[in-house]
């Protein structure tokens, strides 16, 4: 035997119980365990969590600087109802043997004897693997299991100790849980504890605070905020522990805490002196250098962070800073990013150390992130290089305009090229001041700048292709907004010419752009009246798979397609694409709003045609209150008539009459808009007893549009002429199939002119058919708007039951509310189909209405047969109608 092995087995000389193996005292306050202060927090979630470390040999407590490791490990021992041996190892980094010399010192201080034929280390820097097997031998035979903590395992830096110390935890079994409180990754086989499940860990997400946490935190240091205020700080400090009483005993000396907290300059504050003295000033001067050149950015990968520092030795740097939990996280796929106090804190400490550095890093990254395809981080890099030039020049060859127009960062990239200065002058910079512009509806300046663009392009140019369809694709906007269907179609024309020159990946990769096309194309259609055209368009771009890229497209067209419906007299297919055009809006939570707000619109006027004045109003106001981005034609004429309407609903007829005239420029007049237009004042002149008048103003709108035929029909009913009413709805050749709101007052007109030539029960027969069509849409107004003529004709058989419930007072007939209650319910979908189903439309026709497959279409119509106790469709709409379903 040795003689260092004979001492330490005989425990004589340096060894003795109150020194170490130089001869000098054992540190009392290594083997204390830390007190908690008087604003300690006690967090049960962690403190169970904890608990499972008495079920494993080993737990691991890791994460960063200040991130309320020891307090935990220390409140969590301090609540054992056994002793705990504590050791903070800041103090035995001179190798293996003061290392194990003071872990078998701290066993003995927790009242853990260690008995003398364990040994003891002698050397400093060595330790005798039999005195280890001795150790564990005796903690194997402990009960209860020894619990032993190892704060600040992350100064123990010896491969060696982490060899005997698996060593000593493997063989000790059962005796010893051992808790390593580590900013690192200790160098244990920890994926053998894990596969075995044999091993408790709580990392650094689980050890920030929740903002409950941190509202009761910031409570105990008398400070009470609000629940946005606290979210907001946990969000900026992402609830590192630290960081949230740093700032709050900061707030305490600030006249306005909460403001104080809002808006402190992080490089300015308590926590820049710890993060620079507790992880910067640790680091290397290579490492150093890194952190601060790539401060400026939001994501890091080692190839980008080696285009800012000029060197090689990045991937080594993050991934060691990484594994040293130094305020940086692994975001995935080789990618890292700093926690947001400590970027901006390196942020100040890099325009103090290198002053103007700052651009060139951003111009750096920029061109690097454009060169690996990450256009939207490069747009950010290149504004904050200020070059704009080369940064718009990116967003136009890369095709990404239309971003500009549409999706979740349009704001975001209004508000980045805003900064753009005069000085910054190219066709690439002007196409985007043209998109700025005109997606304001700035008609006047978008056009100005595009014509500049267009003037500059060569025709060699880099990604001139996606610049000239850039081109296109604003014309055609610029066509919608000053009401030009011509110009937009040579403009669309020329986009399908050069889509064929422009890359498909670019195409592909963008898909708003030709999404935005369509549906400005569309609008201008509907502007000419052109409404199968329009349709064609629009429904291309409204059955597009969904994506925040082409979210606004959708719901414009969805808008569109919601007024053609209610035009064409189908208020319930315009409430539904209306709807569908919200829930888009909804879904995404434009915050500002963009659009046209067509849909709300749409809403409106099918409220006023249901003789829901209350909800119309609240459409229109809801409007009113989030005025829209773009200004167009269609969406202002819209706009103009559903006021129109409303108002004469509620009887005011002259403020009706002014309402229906918008000042809307427009290159040509839109056939639809004047006839709406036209028939306002001829109901504004029915209203006031002048049929004479309104027949005559009548004569002057188009001749192929059945609302207006049947509003000539009604003046002249006014006029005492029923004859010549039933000729004008004979003579009347509409384009498609009209829809209820059309095809219901055309039958009261009938109606009326049957009661007036005595034939009663004619009129009662059309007026049947009206009640039965108008029911499956609510619609109300038609027959308020008919006149006293009804009343006595509506108390009875069976028009009565047929106006019940929704129309006139009281509810339906007893036999039809028995028979409701043995239906189990339809789902909204189901009813849907059913109602397409009642309008005899074929399961292809529902289908491409409902945006749904045929196949779907099938089982929700089995759904519906079974429900109503029916086998074919004739049967269903009967039952239904039987059950007041439709």
């Amino acid at each position: 035997m040795s003689d260092v092995a004979g001492a330490e087995k005989q425990g004589a000389g340096p060894t003795s119980p109150c020194v170490d193996p130089l001869g000098d005292p054992f540190l009392p306050a290594s083997f204390a365990v830390p007190a908690r202060p008087a604003t300690f927090l006690r967090r049960d979630r962690l403190v169970s969590h904890l608990d499972q470390a008495l079920r494993t040999p080993l737990t691991v407590v890791n994460g960063a600087a200040g991130a309320g490791k020891t307090l935990l490990a220390a409140d969590w021992a301090a609540g054992l109802d056994r002793p705990v041996a504590w050791l903070t190892t800041d103090a035995v980094d001179q190798g293996p043997g003061m290392f194990w010399a003071y872990l078998i010192q701290a066993l003995q201080a927790s009242g853990t004897p260690v008995p003398p034929s364990v040994g003891k280390p002698s050397d400093t820097n060595r330790v005798d693997h039999m005195l280890l097997a001795r150790l564990a031998t005796h903690l194997s035979g402990c009960d209860p299991a020894v619990v032993l903590v190892l704060d600040e395992y992350d100064r123990v830096s010896a491969p060696e100790i982490a060899d005997q110390l698996e060593f000593v935890l493997h063989h000790a079994g059962a005796g010893l849980h051992l808790i390593l409180v580590s900013r690192t990754e200790p160098l244990l086989p920890l994926h053998r504890y894990r596969a075995a499940g044999a091993m408790t860990e709580i990392r650094g997400a689980e050890l920030a605070f929740t903002p409950d946490e941190a509202a009761t935190l910031l409570a105990r240091h008398g400070l009470r905020l609000g629940a946005t205020a606290v979210s907001a700080l946990v969000a900026r400090t992402q609830g590192w522990a630290a960081g949230l009483r740093l700032c709050a005993l900061a707030a305490l000396d600030s006249p306005d805490p909460a403001l104080y907290l809002k808006e402190f300059e992080a490089d300015r504050s308590t926590v820049a002196d710890f993060l620079l003295a507790e992880v910067l000033k640790r680091q290397t001067a290579e490492t150093q250098d890194l952190l601060l050149r790539v401060s400026v950015l939001e994501r890091i990968c080692p190839d980008l962070a080696n285009a800012l520092t000029g060197r090689g030795d990045a991937e080594p740097l993050l991934a060691g800073l990484h594994r040293e939990n130094a305020f940086i996280e692994y975001d995935g796929h080789a990618w890292y990013r700093l926690h947001p106090l400590f970027g901006e804190i390196l942020r100040a400490h890099l325009r103090v150390r290198s002053p103007g550095l700052e651009p060139e890093l951003h111009r750096r990254a920029a061109r690097w992130l454009r060169q690996s395809g990450f256009l939207s981080e490069m747009l950010a890099h290149g504004a904050a290089a200020g070059d704009w030039e080369f940064t718009a020049g990116a967003l136009v060859e890369d095709l990404a305009i239309g971003q500009l127009l549409t999706g979740l960062r349009s704001a975001e990239l209004a508000e980045l090229f805003s900064r753009m200065g005069p000085e910054a002058e190219s066709p690439a910079t002007n196409l985007v001041r043209a998109a700025r512009e005109l997606s304001r509806s700035d008609l006047d300046r978008g056009l100005a700048h595009l014509h500049q663009a267009e003037e500059g392009l060569a025709e060699d140019a880099p990604g001139a292709a996606a610049a000239r369809l850039s081109c296109s694709l604003l014309e055609v906007l610029a066509a919608r907004l000053s009401g030009s269907p011509a110009c937009a179609e040579e403009a669309a024309a020329a986009a399908g010419d050069l889509r064929r020159e422009v890359p498909a990946h670019l195409l592909d990769k963008h898909p708003e752009l030709i999404a935005l096309l369509q549906t400005h194309l569309g609008s201008a259609r509907l502007w000419a009246g052109r409404f199968e055209e329009a349709r064609a368009a629009l429904t291309t771009v409204a059955g597009r798979s969904g994506g925040a890229a082409t979210a606004l497209p959708r719901e414009e067209s969805l808008g569109h397609l919601a007024l053609i419906d209610y035009l064409n007299g189908w208020p319930g297919r315009a409430e539904r694409k209306a709807l569908a055009a919200m829930s888009e809006t909804d879904r995404l939570s434009r915050d500002p709003p963009s659009g046209s707000g067509i849909d709300r619109v749409v809403l409106a006027a099918v409220a006023v045609d249901r003789d829901d004045l209350a909800q119309a109003q609240s459409l229109l106001d809801a409007a009113a209150d989030s005025p829209p981005a773009l200004r167009d034609p269609v969406t202002e004429t819209g706009r103009a008539i559903a006021r129109a309407r409303l108002l004469l609903a509620r009887g005011h007829t002259q403020a009706a009459l002014e309402a229906a005239e918008p000042d809307v420029p427009a290159a040509v007049v839109s056939p639809w808009a004047e006839g709406q237009t036209t028939l306002v004042a001829s109901a504004v002149h029915l209203a006031e007893g002048r049929p004479e008048v309104a027949a005559r103003i009548l004569q002057t709108a188009p001749d192929d549009q059945l609302v207006c035929a049947v509003a000539a029909a009604q003046a002249q009913l006014a006029a005492g002429r029923p004859d010549v009413a039933v000729d004008l709805l004979d003579g009347a050749h509409p384009e498609g199939r009209a829809g209820p709101a059309l095809t219901v007052r055309a039958t009261l007109v009938r109606a009326r002119a049957a009661d007036m030539t005595g034939d009663s029960a004619g009129a009662r027969r059309l007026l049947g058919h009206a009640l039965i069509e108008a029911r499956r849409e609510r619609l109300r107004r038609p027959f308020l708007e008919a006149g006293p003529w009804l009343r006595p004709h509506l108390v009875t058989e069976p028009l009565q039951g047929l106006g019940a419930g929704w129309l006139t007072p009281g509810p339906p007939p007893p036999a039809a509310q028995s028979a409701a209650q043995v239906v189990e319910e339809l789902s909204g979908r189901e009813s849907d189909v059913l109602q397409r189903l009642a309008q005899m439309m074929s399961t292809e026709d529902i289908a491409a209405d409902l945006y749904l497959s045929v196949n779907t279409v099938k089982t929700h119509l089995k759904s519906v047969y079974r429900k109503l106790g029916v086998n074919r469709r004739n049967d269903a709409v009967r039952r239904a109608r039987a059950l007041r379903l439709l």
